[in-house]
């Protein structure tokens, strides 16, 4: 299924779905950040995605992690809210979503790399190589304030 995503776009669809999710800022043990290439947009992006009825969110982030890349995490702190209702994801099956998205940190714990049908390549990528990857502003948000390592988790 292909996946476009708006930001601040009059000619946006009209969203039809309100969707909770949760991704995660995951590091090695050299700092940098897992990232993958994902299948609907092409675009990189953090591992993430919706949350369900028998989830708490910092499960669904753990959960995700794990069906996208193949890896263990713990959840080891929270970056931030990301709620702009600019942002809408349109999916080629009619879904055009609002997405609200908590961000959190987490570390590796074990499993083993390994690439899902939601993603075409998986890669840990130094801090400084991010800005050469093609992603979506939103995840690039998401990365710039992690690195920022700030007292207090973005809300937006």
């Amino acid at each position: 299924m292909a996946r476009t995503e708006y930001y601040d776009d009059p000619d946006a669809p009209e969203p039809n779905s309100l969707v909770v999710a949760a991704s995660a800022v995951v590091t090695d043990d050299r700092g940098r950040i897992l990232l993958q290439r994902r299948t609907d947009s092409g675009l990189w992006a953090l591992p993430g995605g919706g949350m369900e009825m028998a989830d708490s969110l910092p499960g669904t982030a753990v959960r995700e992690v794990k069906e996208e890349t193949g890896l263990d995490v713990e959840i080891t702190g929270l970056v931030g809210t990301y709620t702009d209702p600019k942002h809408v994801i349109e999916y080629s099956d009619g879904e055009v979503r609002r997405q609200f998205n908590v961000c959190f940190r987490a570390r590796v714990t074990g499993g083993t790399l390994a690439i899902s049908d939601e993603s075409t390549e998986l890669r840990f990528v130094a801090p400084e190589e991010v800005g050469e990857l093609r992603m979506h502003h939103t995840q690039q948000l998401r990365i710039r304030h992690f690195l920022e390592e700030r007292d207090r988790p973005y809300l937006g």
